[in-house]
């Protein structure tokens, strides 16, 4: 099952890290997330998240962070946690 969370405002090309913003619901380190968009299809673990260049182990709704992509992903793309439910 997947559930909205949040979008990409932001990628770092140089540096492989996008800018997420939570726009509902939590999401914490070890989590599955799948990032969609017109071009992008991304399913990854998440392994490490930033805040204000400083390691957070979980993020909630209103909030952005810095999180290390395995893929290009662009601005707008959405971002779905995946649950086993």
């Amino acid at each position: 099952m997947e559930e909205e969370i949040g979008r990409v405002t932001h990628y770092f090309s140089k540096i492989g890290v996008g800018v997420v913003e939570m726009t509902k619901g939590d999401l914490k380190v070890g989590e599955t997330i799948h990032i969609k968009g017109h071009t992008t299809d991304l399913y990854q673990k998440v392994d490490s998240m930033q805040m204000e260049h400083a390691p957070v182990q979980a993020v909630k709704k209103g909030e952005s962070f810095g999180l290390h992509v395995e893929a290009h992903v662009r601005e707008h793309d959405l971002v779905f946690k995946v649950t086993e439910d």
